[in-house]
């Protein structure tokens, strides 16, 4: 039982910071579309590729499925909202 207690808990964290890094990838995104941050800058450019990379995949998908807004991007939104309830499942019913 500890044992699925610990994958649970990993689990658990790893929706956490995943969640943390799309926060990031959409704020950061948003400084440089307001030309706050320069994209030129190497630590920028590194940390939205690294960004880009990881949170990208799971973002295409629900970009297939949910409609367009014109500029608004709410696949992020959903995102997050997805991982919340799926940390919710888990810590309601014991996982």
């Amino acid at each position: 039982m500890y044992i699925i207690d610990f994958f649970a808990y990993i689990v658990f964290q790893v929706l956490q910071i995943y969640k943390y890094a799309v926060i990031i990838y959409v704020i950061i995104s948003m400084l440089i579309s307001f030309n706050v941050i320069n994209y030129n800058n190497s630590l920028v450019s590194i940390i939205m590729d690294f960004l880009y990379r990881l949170t990208e995949p799971l973002l295409k998908i629900i970009r297939r499925f949910l409609p367009s807004f014109g500029a608004i991007d709410l696949s992020p939104v959903l995102l997050i909202i997805i991982i919340e309830a799926t940390q919710y499942v888990m810590t309601k019913y014991g996982f």
